[in-house]
């Protein structure tokens, strides 16, 4: 051969084709279940989403139906009546809490059963604990208010700031006017408050004739 470079990569060229096509035979299988899985999984995605969307949508249409019974005796059998899923049963519950003048006693219940429920998201036991010191108010003892907001008023908690504002409220309860103005206005300037939060603290601030931090106040 006038070219023994060329030639020697030729046949290392034929030599990797013939490996490759050997390899390919032996596990070329393992590519088509691959490609066969990926598909199936996507398959099943989109299957899975457009069942959770219909579950969703007829759901959401039982609670319209539901609520547009009159009285609250008949809501509130409507609303029981609703096939739910564990994340929509916490929705439902407290839906069923929120007509505590129909039936006190039936709405802290359906709230104490949400805050227990472990198997929920915290965001839904958390509400539910929020909601049922509001609904409970002086008929519960103050020092149990206080344990149970204090458990959801810690940092990364999802209604921090809510429980944060009734902590306050209870210190106006007992008559300490000045420690509440202090945590009012330190909740003013947090962060994570939301706008419509600020100002409604702002107002309390002024009726216990406090003064508004320079940031709220303008």
């Amino acid at each position: 051969m006038s070219n023994p470079d060329s030639f020697i990569e030729e046949v290392t060229e034929e030599v990797r084709r013939d490996r490759l096509f050997r390899l390919f035979r032996k596990y070329g299988w393992v590519g088509v279940v691959a490609i066969l899985g990926l598909v199936g999984g996507t398959a099943w995605t989109e299957w899975s989403n457009a069942r959770d969307l219909a579950r969703a949508e007829a759901f959401g249409n039982a609670l319209i139906d539901a609520l547009d019974h009159g009285a609250p005796e008949e809501r509130r059998e409507a609303l029981a009546a609703i096939p739910a899923a564990a994340e929509q049963t916490a929705v439902l519950q407290l839906i069923l809490a929120s007509d505590s003048d129909a039936d006190k006693a039936a709405t802290l219940a359906a709230l104490d059963k949400v805050a227990s429920d472990t198997a929920l998201a915290v965001s839904y036991r958390d509400l539910a604990t929020l909601r049922r010191v509001l609904v409970a108010g002086a008929d519960q003892p103050l020092p149990e208010r206080r344990a149970a907001l204090q458990g959801i008023a810690a940092p990364g908690r999802p209604y921090r700031v809510l429980a944060e504002e009734q902590l306050a409220y209870l210190l106006i309860e007992e008559g300490k006017r000045d420690d509440a103005i202090a945590a009012l206005t330190t909740l003013m300037q947090d962060q994570e408050a939301p706008a419509s939060l600020r100002a409604r603290l702002a107002q309390v601030v002024t009726a216990l004739g406090g003064t508004l931090p320079e940031t709220a106040g303008g």
